[in-house]
């Protein structure tokens, strides 16, 4: 195969086609060098078969913190994407409270109001992007919702430098710096890496200075997941401590905000360019009562298909977590030897003809007449390294589409050919996804959250 380094840029500028030509060449399963210059052998698997084989191994046979190195300046070194063994049991049973079952429950309704307060301003003949909109949305949604902020002159100064920074590590030449070590060198701060870490530091002191004031204030009424993950205590009843909630609530935005954000752009541009869709979901969203709670309209079935299909098509990551292999592991009845990283590949197995037929089409009623193992449908990884946040973002996914669709009918303001592009960790659509408002509802539904 083609060198390293060609290997690694051709991964960074457009990953959607290098999966899928060395998939077309060489099958389900093929080996690259795709982490920059001395790269190990790195393994991508797609058949549902070597996906369960590969999240069965232990964990203790295998090396998630070498693996994942290049997110370590961006997540920090305490973040749970980084973590092994017990210190990776003790953050996941720390922060999966916050994200399931009643705790839920509390979010829907910043959830809708953050949405409904974004789209204020849209009015008939408007002409919105969906991919400037829609970050706005889910950072908003992020410091309100998870860090716990308000509005006011820190929320305000914490989004632009974030928004500014996350801007910026979505460009491809940017991120490369994470990919080579040698290029991580402090030369000022007009520097490129110089540059990050001052940005970076700034963002740290208004989190811990967050931290410290929640620290002090003591008010166990807040539901916000900062809260929550501080009042949390582990077995031996000890608290995680500042860097950990700094690098849990980091790792949270960078994984949660684009993401989310790119998903749904695709989500409106899918339902507005396939009618049939849009048809279907509208008639179930118009069977909801004028006072529909945010438990009504998450249950919803083909809401929930559209959501889903949309992120088989178009998944939130590329890739589960890699893991490198410390000994030997058997994977589909192949030997990988110390050294080898495995990557399970979600795009790859999303497309699959043999597990989707017409894998290209996006067809929401795959989901009502079928159910997918967890190694077959993967939008948020698997295993027990799999996304902590899934529940969180199909809640938040579902949440904003209803509400802006219950308040506006909107049309696609041009038919070019959208492709995938890259930005950052996730896919986005080319063209930013313009839209017309076309009419704005004189009666909205009036969403309640019980």
């Amino acid at each position: 195969m083609m060198h390293s380094l060609l290997q690694t840029f051709r991964l960074i500028a457009n990953p959607t086609q290098f999966l899928e030509d060395c998939a077309n060449q060489y099958g389900d399963q093929f080996t690259v060098r795709v982490l920059g210059i001395n790269s190990p052998p790195v393994v991508f698997l797609s058949h549902p078969q070597a996906i369960a084989d590969c999240f069965a191994v232990p964990a203790k046979e295998l090396d998630f913190k070498k693996a994942t190195h290049v997110f370590e300046p961006l997540f920090g070194s305490s973040s749970i994407v980084l973590q092994e063994g017990r210190s990776h049991n003790r953050q996941r049973q720390l922060l999966m409270p916050p994200f399931h079952g009643d705790c839920m429950k509390t979010y829907g309704q910043a959830i809708c109001q953050i949405t409904a307060e974004v789209t204020q301003n849209w009015t008939q003949g408007t002409t919105i992007s969906m991919q400037q909109v829609m970050p706005d949305i889910t950072l908003q949604i992020i410091l309100q919702v998870v860090f716990g902020l308000s509005p006011g002159a820190r929320y305000q100064k914490l989004k632009e430098l974030l928004s500014s920074l996350l801007e910026d590590v979505t460009k491809p030449l940017y991120s490369t710096l994470f990919f080579f070590p040698p290029l991580q060198k402090d030369l000022g701060a007009w520097s490129p890496w110089g540059n990050f870490q001052r940005r970076r530091e700034e963002i740290d002191k208004l989190i811990y200075a967050e931290i410290d004031e929640r620290r002090l204030s003591h008010d166990a009424s807040r539901t916000n997941i900062l809260s929550l993950l501080m009042s949390a205590r582990d077995e031996n009843g000890e608290q995680m401590t500042d860097k950990e909630l700094r690098d849990q609530l980091v790792s949270l935005l960078l994984l949660g905000y684009e993401t989310t954000a790119g998903v749904l752009a695709w989500v409106f541009y899918l339902i507005h360019s396939h009618s049939e869709v849009k048809d279907k979901l509208m008639q179930e969203l118009h069977t909801l009562s004028d006072t529909p709670n945010s438990e009504t309209i998450t249950q919803l079935p083909y809401l929930s298909a559209v959501c889903q299909e949309t992120l088989r098509v178009h998944p939130i990551a590329l890739i589960c977590t890699p893991r490198m292999v410390k000994d030997t592991v058997e994977i589909a009845s192949q030997k990988f030897t110390s050294g080898t990283v495995l990557v399970p590949c979600i795009y790859l197995a999303h497309r699959r003809a043999e597990t989707y037929p017409e894998p290209e089409k996006f067809k929401p009623e795959r989901f009502l007449n079928q159910k997918f193992s967890p190694y077959e449908y993967l939008p948020f990884g698997g295993g027990y390294r799999g996304c902590i946040g899934a529940a969180f973002s199909m809640y938040e996914m579902k949440l904003v589409i209803a509400t802006i669709l219950s308040q506006f009918q909107l049309e696609l303001a041009d038919n070019h050919p959208v492709y995938p592009v890259r930005r950052g960790i996730t896919i986005v659509p080319s063209g930013g996804v313009r839209m017309f408002v076309t009419k704005q509802m004189n009666q909205a539904k009036n969403f309640v959250y019980l």
